[in-house]
């Protein structure tokens, strides 16, 4: 497991009540019982980590969110966007 999916985990087991022992990769978000309230302060936790802002749209996007991996890999995009844009400016 890289970089971006150990912080990536470790985020969500810091802002969940009642984290499971393990999360992987192909954990659903769904099986994790994250509170709306907890999703939201998960997202700019990962957003602030990463330097990056998760665009969301709830009924196009379900899909980009779906395990932890579909997040894990959303990351990468959107940092790996985020270097090239810098590196363009």
């Amino acid at each position: 497991m890289d970089e971006v999916a150990s912080k990536i985990i470790e985020i969500l087991k810091k802002n969940m009540k009642d984290p499971p022992e393990t999360i992987s990769l192909d954990t659903k978000l769904s099986d994790l019982d994250i509170e709306s309230l907890d999703l939201a302060v998960i997202v700019f936790d990962i957003e602030d980590s990463f330097g990056i802002e998760i665009p969301y749209n709830a009924n196009e996007e379900m899909e980009d969110f779906a395990t932890v991996g579909s997040v894990v890999e959303r990351v990468r995009q959107l940092v790996s966007n985020s270097d090239a844009s810098g590196a363009a400016a």
